[in-house]
């Protein structure tokens, strides 16, 4: 089964939005959710289990679930609050920190940001995730394979911005050395990967 990152994402009675992160254990290379980003100007994210996906393809992930059950589920961001005075300054001596992030002195000397919230001891591959060969970057992170039986990654699919941009690239996931947050490096070098042979993806 293709699981796509940037596909459009459909549940029983329309359109949601479209796939933006898959979270795995790096450890079994299990994928457990992905994340799905809903239409609109202020799109909200959600953490998905596969287990709702009914069928998929490079370019659409087909839900099981209404867009209701999809919005009861559990947002994937949540905006915590640093204290301002503890970020690390990038600034020197009597530089300003530009609007939007100067603060007058009516303002709380906090500042908000979004936290991703990834199960335990699991990681997220966002769109674009490099992936590094032994000897350098080889391109990015389209899709990945899966087993349905057990959810876990077979291969994984280079479709654009590659170094070799004719074909797609499959790798298999007796290839990948270890998959860390947004980057997955490779057991090969750049001329393995380029000498590997092509495997028709299939919805």
């Amino acid at each position: 089964m293709d699981l796509p990152l940037n596909a459009e994402v459909r549940c029983t009675d329309g359109v949601a939005g479209h796939s933006t992160c898959l979270i795995l254990n790096p450890t079994t290379s299990e994928i457990t959710h992905f994340v799905v980003e809903t239409k609109g100007l202020l799109g909200i994210e959600f953490l998905v289990p596969v287990a709702e996906i009914r069928e998929s393809a490079p370019h659409t992930i087909q839900l099981r679930c209404t867009l209701h059950q999809l919005f009861l589920m559990e947002p994937f961001l949540r905006a915590e609050y640093s204290n301002f005075y503890s970020l690390p300054s990038v600034y020197g001596p009597g530089e300003f920190m530009p609007w939007p992030y100067m603060m007058s002195a009516d303002e709380p000397d906090t500042l908000p940001f979004d936290e991703e919230q990834m199960p335990l001891n699991e990681l997220g591959i966002h769109r674009g995730a490099r992936v590094e060969a032994i000897d350098g970057r080889v391109g990015r992170v389209d899709e990945f394979l899966i087993d349905q039986a057990n959810n876990q990654i077979t291969h994984l699919v280079l479709r654009e911005g590659h170094l070799w941009g004719q074909k797609d690239v499959t790798i298999p996931v007796a290839a990948i050395a270890r998959i860390e947050e947004d980057v997955v490096y490779l057991k090969l070098d750049k001329q393995r990967v380029k000498s590997l042979p092509a495997i028709p993806v299939h919805g």
